[in-house]
């Protein structure tokens, strides 16, 4: 399939769903977005791992609606499209050029997927207006293959979830059967890439055996061509009747567990994180949706 039809939004075939809706005439995908760009909040962000967020911050756009349907989402409100400001390729654009004048690190595209027909172009005219710096394709690892090859020559990072191990786990908390699939499929074709790659893995309470799954088939199948973060900071955001371990935080022993796994493999220099993770810095006030419209100030 040529890079015209896979961007082309007459039958969205943009994330593994394939829901074929006809977005350019204003019909709404399965991930909730139509045909206009809408973006919850652009602004600088030091919540990343440490090469991301450097000294002055990623400068982040995080974009509203989700092709995933997590049931726990620590970023449900513009997941479901709830909050956030319909924009045009063009102020995407200068977005991007106002986040590097504002000192960003890099420009951080937080679920883009959806967008991928409209980020591209509003790049390229970046890049036209001065736009140098490095690009952050944030995933949650539910790709295409074919998308990821597409994208990647103007990825610089991979920042990618290695949500599940499982097909029944994520049916039961995404609605994703072939997450599995799609995830593998997806970074390997990352890893065919030039771009760095930073896997995390969100170890969710009562799956510490799919966290480390993970952790051991990515060790053996790509060794030292990507990086691990290993991330704590799950947050119960309400309680689940059906699954009563969503509904609490991650246990510190829990959180160890895993990461001694990780020593057991000989993985070095990963991202971990220390102490209470689970805290509101993590998750930005998105109802400001700062940064997202054109200021008028001289």
């Amino acid at each position: 399939m040529s890079a015209h039809e896979l961007l082309d939004q007459t039958a969205c075939q943009l994330c593994p769903r394939l829901c074929g809706a006809h977005r350019a005439a204003g019909h709404i995908g399965v991930c909730g977005a139509g045909k206009s760009i809408r973006v919850a909040r652009a602004a600088l962000h030091f919540w990343e791992e440490p090469p991301i967020s450097g000294r002055h911050g990623s400068g982040t756009v995080f974009f509203s609606h989700c092709p995933m349907k997590c049931i726990y989402c620590q970023n449900e409100p513009i997941a479901r499209g709830n909050v956030g400001k319909d924009i045009s390729q063009q102020r995407l654009s200068e977005i991007f050029c106002e986040l590097q004048g504002q000192g960003a690190e890099n420009i951080n595209l937080v679920t883009p997927t959806h967008y991928v027909a409209n980020i591209l172009p509003a790049l390229k005219q970046a890049r036209e207006n001065g736009l140098s710096l490095p690009i952050v394709y944030n995933t949650s690892g539910y790709e295409r293959a074919e998308i990821i090859e597409l994208v990647a020559p103007e990825v610089d990072i991979f920042l990618c979830d290695a949500r599940y191990a499982s097909k029944k786990t994520a049916q039961a908390y995404s609605r994703a059967a072939n997450y599995v699939e799609a995830f593998w499929g997806a970074l390997e074709a990352m890893v065919q890439s030039d771009a760095r790659i930073i896997v995390r893995i969100l170890v969710l309470p009562g799956h510490i055996d799919e966290a480390c799954k993970n952790i051991e088939l990515l060790r053996h199948r790509y060794n030292n061509r990507i990086e691990f973060s290993i991330m704590g900071q799950y947050t119960p955001l309400k309680t689940f009747e059906q699954f009563d371990n969503l509904s609490r935080r991650l246990r510190k022993d829990e959180y160890e567990q895993v990461l001694d796994f990780a020593d057991s493999l000989g993985i070095q220099d990963y991202f971990w994180q220390d102490g209470d993770a689970a805290q509101e810095s993590f998750i930005p006030d998105f109802y400001e949706c700062a940064g997202v419209e054109k200021s008028h100030q001289a």
